[in-house]
């Protein structure tokens, strides 16, 4: 990777860092209040909610200007945040906030790499951005957590800290390549670029490889969200875990993705892609096992290997959806349907699971229903694709190597 692939990753943890510790910061003072303990999973929704509803404006704002100086002011607003929370505002008003910042900074930054790595280091720059962002929310939330003990002064000195880790990714920020300004055709009137978001969500769900790729990572992430809650309730339903005990099982979940992300950046080529479906198959059909586990070992590698899975499936479908949405549309355009879908799959399987619990659901019902989606998904997203390429030979040269090269203005791929 290049130096600015370099500065961008560092970047992203530390912004990464600072979001989760917030998060853990913003719990401690909702206890505090004295809140209901429905605001807790609130600041979740109040942050993923600003990827949705101004997925037309963030795409259109990571293309018009330089997407490094974007990231900057992305993290202003984050930063403005916890500035916020020092001076008394509403800790879920504020984690809104950190959401729009969050908004705005993913499609700069993943429209940033496809303008820094080419096709053939696709795969292997998202293994990196995806070990990145999972060891930001594994250490910031240790870090929010050592924040808020009682070894520190007290929230306004956590605040402070969180706000100097912000300052020090727009430090890095500005060590960044530019990136390139696309300008924008169609201005800032809302109907123009709902229009134009629209038709750019089309685009990519019609394109045979495109609408396979944003399927699946769209069902990756709402089923993730969810199986952070399952998980938690696993283990101190079949475990006996107290709640933090709990949280160290998520971690090693994530420490899984990381072991996933990382081979498959070294062992999957962008024009592979495809072949891991079926590890979204076998990562569904793990999932519905946690029921029979009664030990802390056997959850360990059990949640290990589930988490491995998720991460050598994910971060190909990852790459191949950047790189169709380079192809087809403009890349901070891309970057914010891709959230706009993956955070919608978010708030609806949270929603559906929310249900569920109200209806007082058991948890071996919830686990089997969890895995089932996502092996099912897999399968219909993969069928679908079959009988569209099948439709259309064009899109693939070999059943099993099919070839991303559509334009004669895209690079060559290995």
């Amino acid at each position: 990777m290049n130096r600015g692939m370099h500065w961008l990753l560092a970047a992203q943890f530390f912004s990464g860092l600072a979001d989760n510790a917030l998060l853990v910061i913003a719990i401690a003072q909702l206890m505090a209040m004295g809140a209901p303990v429905w605001m807790a999973p609130m600041l979740k929704f109040c942050f993923t909610l600003a990827y949705v509803l101004l997925a037309p404006w963030v795409g259109a704002l990571a293309d018009r200007w330089p997407k490094a100086l974007v990231m900057l002011a992305a993290n202003l607003l984050k930063a403005g945040a916890a500035c916020g929370m020092v001076l008394g505002l509403h800790p879920l008003l504020a984690f809104a906030l950190a959401g729009l910042g969050a908004a705005v900074y993913s499609p700069a930054k993943y429209g940033l790499i496809t303008e820094q790595v080419p096709p053939a280091m696709l795969v292997r720059a998202n293994g990196w951005i995806e070990v990145s962002t999972v060891c930001a929310i594994v250490l910031g939330t240790g870090f929010g957590g050592l924040l808020v003990s009682a070894r520190m002064p007290g929230v306004d000195t956590a605040l402070a800290v969180v706000l100097a880790t912000y300052a020090l990714a727009g430090l890095l920020n500005l060590l960044i390549p530019r990136g390139v300004s696309h300008g924008s055709g169609v201005g800032w009137a809302p109907a123009a670029l709902v229009g134009r978001f629209a038709n750019a969500n089309a685009t990519l769900w019609r394109d045979p490889q495109g609408g396979l790729s944003l399927a699946i990572t769209t069902l990756f992430w709402g089923a993730g969200a969810t199986l952070q809650l399952v998980v938690l309730a696993w283990a101190q339903d079949a475990l006996d875990l107290g709640l933090d005990q709990a949280a160290y099982l998520q971690a090693v979940v994530a420490l899984g993705i990381v072991a996933g992300a990382a081979l498959a950046g070294r062992l999957v080529r962008l024009h592979q892609a495809i072949r891991v479906l079926p590890l979204g198959v076998l990562m569904g059909a793990g999932v519905p096992l946690m029921v029979g586990v009664d030990t802390l070992p056997v959850a360990v590698v059990l949640l290990t290997l589930i988490g491995a899975l998720a991460g050598l499936l994910v971060v190909p479908m990852n790459a191949l959806l950047q790189h169709r949405g380079h192809v087809l549309l403009r890349p901070g355009e891309s970057i914010a349907v891709q959230n706009f879908n993956e955070n919608l799959g978010v708030l609806l399987m949270l929603g559906v699971y929310a249900a569920l619990l109200g209806l007082d659901q058991s948890i071996a019902l919830l686990t089997s229903a969890l895995g089932a989606c996502v092996a099912l998904g897999t399968l219909l997203a993969a069928g679908l694709y079959a009988r569209r390429s099948a439709a259309r030979p064009h899109c693939a040269s070999a059943p099993h190597a099919p070839s991303l090269s559509v334009t004669s203005s895209t690079r060559d791929l290995p």
